[in-house]
């Protein structure tokens, strides 16, 4: 069991934990709201886990994420700062979505994993701050069914 604070952003939508990583004004705390609001649009269940830092920690093959709680409940909205919201204790990490500039972000997604915590994840490498584009990939890998085995 490893754990520990990264700089991300994790969102709980329905039972699925979605992280996302990239550097700092990529996109990462927009992309989040982005797909909390478009899901409870769409009726299904949404929140924040943790913005900017993420705990996270390898229990019994799975991920798990956590706010420090310092800034639970806070979220960073883009042009006015720190706003607090309702959030979720803890989310399990299905999906690590990575945001990257333009050059490297592929044209078509491939099933790809990284490791995070001594775990296996799969990924997904999307353009930063292409936010729209960013939140249609998401939400279309989550209307997948969960693969058997993650983690």
């Amino acid at each position: 069991m490893r754990a520990g604070n990264i700089h991300a952003t994790a969102v709980l939508l329905g039972d699925r934990g979605i992280l996302v990583q990239g550097d700092s004004g990529s996109g990462k705390s927009t992309l989040a709201l982005t797909l909390v609001a478009e899901s409870t649009r769409a009726g299904r269940f949404a929140r924040l886990v943790a913005d900017d830092r993420v705990l996270i920690e390898a229990i019994r093959g799975r991920l798990v994420a956590r706010p420090p709680g310092s800034i639970a409940g806070l979220a960073e909205v883009h042009g006015l700062g720190p706003r607090g919201m309702e959030h979720e204790g803890a989310a399990v990490i299905d999906l690590v979505v990575r945001l990257v500039e333009k050059p490297s972000a592929p044209r078509f997604q491939e099933d790809r994993r990284i490791a995070l915590a001594g775990l296996s994840l799969p990924a997904l490498d999307l353009e930063a701050r292409n936010i729209a584009a960013s939140a249609a990939v998401v939400l279309a890998w989550l209307r997948q069914p969960p693969m058997s085995g993650d983690g």
